[in-house]
């Protein structure tokens, strides 16, 4: 639960900087708007995660590890909006503007993240944040053995 509330308030912060960079200064360059957007949401996913959602301990390897995984997972993101962009061509003049925006937000922040969220769960538990606090050992003692 906690790393899908994490996951949604960096779901909402990628949303807001993906959409303001391609109001601005970004708007021909939809895939380097959506990777910026990413790559700054998973520094806030780093904090959140190694603190709340995982509880783990901090090493630098977990750290290296924690950006290499999310490295992999941009780039896991970014595809279905690349493939939307430049292999089926969903951009003007073959469609509307609105038409774009709509194929841009489905294959990036839908597609892309979901895709990125299925990988970052299972590497960030597998190979990042495996030195866990117990939390069973926390509220409740083993028993002793005889």
């Amino acid at each position: 639960m906690k790393f899908l509330l994490v996951g949604g308030t960096c779901f909402l912060l990628t949303l807001v900087i993906n959409l303001s960079l391609r109001a601005t200064v970004l708007s021909a360059k939809p895939v380097a708007a959506l990777t910026i957007a990413t790559l700054i949401a998973t520094v806030v996913s780093y904090l959140l995660n190694r603190q709340w959602s995982f509880r783990a301990y901090g090493h630098k390897r977990e750290a290296v590890l924690f950006f290499v995984v999310s490295g992999l997972a941009i780039v896991v993101n970014s595809l279905p909006l690349a493939f939307s962009q430049y292999v089926l061509d969903l951009r003007e003049p073959h469609i509307s503007k609105f038409g774009e925006d709509v194929a841009d937000f489905l294959s990036g922040m839908i597609v892309g993240t979901l895709l990125a969220m299925v990988f970052r769960y299972w590497a960030m538990a597998r190979f990042v944040f495996t030195d866990r606090l117990d939390t069973r050992s926390e509220q409740q003692p083993e028993p002793e053995r005889v």
